[in-house]
């Protein structure tokens, strides 16, 4: 009999996962990261910012072995705190400083749950490992899941590809309701339990108050785009993101307003007042940490710049090894740096990069840096 060590997350994405294994005829054992350590969440005072006497990963770690015990499959623990906080959280720091907006949830599958997660399962005598993300593998690639509005290859986009070789992606054929439904069917006390939002070391916790732990305020200018006047005063470029429009700090004006740019090295927000979206589009960018999944390099394929974004058509100049620039045709609205760009042909992932620069008429766009 095969072994499977399955990552449990305490969700029920997972739950269903492990039990579809064992229905399949593994050996299947769970595996709970601990990749955060709550204290950490405390605010500068040192209170606790989650709400309730239990903080979230500890009742994820409960549900977790809650339905190991059900599915009656043994489940392990590992800390993975000061791994996370070396290759995930600083990097996410880091790009914060620069004034970019990073996505963690990339980095943690690269070198978490696909490479210290892997060789924690091997310790096990893992055949395989298996996760509940909504992806499939078919031969050597990397496909969506069949739920368009659940896909999650686009954060599977920057692990290598010899890291998917002895993967399995349970749910990858299933919907989000076929998923509840079975948990359900099994009484499983992740069936009707929420999805976590945002980004996880975060969670429902006010986004500003937290990084203000580990990013000092660095109040400046908010300027119109257009004028070139100061409209405001922002609370620290790391707390906005291209094409923003809530809690900009603006709120008084009767005008639609925007985020459309920052720059570092003055520390200016810009926005752009309006209904329309002039300041947020762009036609290529450049990427760079070229992650390609698959053997096939096309000229022209499909992006998407944001998970549950659009598919682009583009079309891809290989500069070198370490960046493309990828061209859309007809413009796309509040590309980013720091954000991934994950390639697809059809129902394929390619791989993705990160992107560097953006640009508009063959110019890089000057008030986004």
């Amino acid at each position: 009999m095969e072994k499977v060590v399955i990552g449990m997350s305490g969700g029920v994405d997972s739950s269903v996962a492990a039990y579809l294994l064992q229905k399949e005829g593994y050996e299947v054992i769970g595996l709970f990261m601990r990749n955060w350590d709550s204290a950490l969440n405390n605010d500068i005072d040192g209170n606790p910012t989650f709400n309730g006497d239990i903080c979230p990963q500890e009742i994820d770690y409960n549900d977790a072995k809650k339905v190991c015990e059900k599915l009656n499959i043994p489940l392990y623990r590992v800390d993975f705190i000061k791994e996370y906080w070396d290759y995930v959280f600083s990097y996410f720091l880091e790009e914060l400083k620069k004034g970019r907006t990073p996505n963690p949830d990339l980095m943690c599958n690269k070198y978490i749950k696909f490479d210290l997660f892997k060789r924690e399962a091997e310790k096990l005598g893992a055949d395989h490992i298996a996760t509940g993300h909504y992806a499939r593998i078919s031969g050597n690639r990397l496909l969506r899941g069949v739920d368009n509005n659940k896909d999650q290859t686009y954060f599977l986009a920057q692990v290598p590809r010899s890291e998917f070789g002895n993967v399995l992606f349970p749910i990858g054929g299933l919907v989000k309701e076929e998923v509840r439904k079975i948990a359900e069917e099994l009484d499983l006390v992740t069936a009707t339990k929420k999805d976590s939002t945002g980004i996880c070391f975060i969670g429902e916790r006010n986004y500003q108050k937290f990084l203000h732990n580990y990013l000092q305020p660095n109040p400046g200018d908010i300027v119109d785009v257009a004028t070139k006047k100061v409209v405001g005063t922002h609370t620290g470029l790391m707390n906005y993101t291209i094409g923003q429009r809530r809690n900009v700090g603006l709120s008084g004006d009767a005008l639609k307003h925007y985020v459309c740019g920052k720059n570092v090295e003055k520390n200016i927000l810009y926005v752009a007042f309006g209904s329309d979206n002039e300041y947020l589009m762009s036609d290529e960018c450049i990427i760079s940490n070229i992650n390609f999944i698959s053997a096939t390099r096309p000229t022209f394929c499909t992006a998407k710049f944001r998970y549950r974004g659009e598919d682009h058509p583009v079309e891809l100049e290989y500069i070198s090894d370490e960046q493309i620039k990828v061209k859309y045709v007809g413009g796309a609205k509040a590309v980013t740096p720091g954000q991934a760009c994950v390639l697809y042909l059809g129902e394929e992932c390619l791989g993705s990069g990160i992107i560097d620069e953006v640009r508009k008429n063959n110019e890089k766009i000057w008030y986004m840096y």
